[in-house]
């Protein structure tokens, strides 16, 4: 689904006050992949009408307020340069300061390549300002959705105090074909699926869509959300 449609599906009559929108894409390294970044950004913009991969910002759930995040993997496969790096930052900022819980929906091919190290510092950054966000006492719990791969499951993704999968969902670091051409082996049946994630540990549930917001929701009211 789109972004616009899990803001529909999740957020009380689909509203989103949004945070930093002003805060743009740049081009620190003129880079080119037979088209040059800057054209692949206006390009994105123009097709999702989003200014960037993810969207920040505050909602209600059920009338539960929260600090609420979103990646749309329509935008360059939902890449995290350095301005999905620095919302993210905010979210995580503006909830630790507001006392609000976070929900953050991950859809993401990682890290962006045409930043470089830039992007993969946002990596850091980003786990940091969840560390600090420890000190509200708020929940944080992690949407992943398909895909949520590289950089981006290797930071935030993983790191709620409850972490929900979709069901069919492919999620890991690296896709199941570059596994198996590095180690030269063939993975486990349903390698990175959402059944396997859940039967090795590394999420807590799988939640179908038509049920996610009612979970979310107990989820919330349960570890703290309160509405104000």
């Amino acid at each position: 689904m789109s972004s616009a449609d899990w803001r529909k599906l999740l957020l009380d009559d689909g509203v989103l006050d949004r945070w930093d929108e002003h805060v743009l894409p740049a081009d620190p390294l003129n880079f080119e992949d037979g088209k040059p970044y800057t054209e692949r950004l206006a390009r994105a913009q123009a097709t999702t009408g989003a200014t960037e991969a993810v969207e920040i910002g505050r909602a209600r759930l059920g009338g539960v307020q929260l600090a609420y995040g979103a990646f749309n993997f329509a935008f360059i496969g939902g890449s995290m340069g350095s301005v999905v790096g620095e919302r993210i930052t905010r979210l995580f900022e503006r909830a630790t300061a507001d006392g609000l819980p976070v929900l953050l929906l991950h859809a993401s091919g990682g890290a962006r390549m045409q930043e470089g190290i830039f992007s993969l510092m946002q990596m850091a950054k980003t786990t940091s300002a969840l560390a600090r966000f420890r000190s509200a006492k708020k929940p944080y719990i992690s949407l992943l959705v398909h895909p949520t791969t590289g950089g981006v499951a290797a930071s935030t993704a993983f790191l709620g105090d409850v972490n929900i999968v979709e069901p069919n969902a492919l999620v890991g670091f690296a896709g199941p074909r570059v596994i198996e051409s590095t180690i030269k082996a063939t993975l486990p049946p349903g390698f990175q699926s959402s059944q396997f994630l859940l039967d090795h540990g590394m999420v807590d549930c799988i939640v179908p869509r038509p049920e996610m917001k009612s979970t979310l929701l107990a989820l919330l009211s349960h570890l703290g959300g309160e509405t104000k």
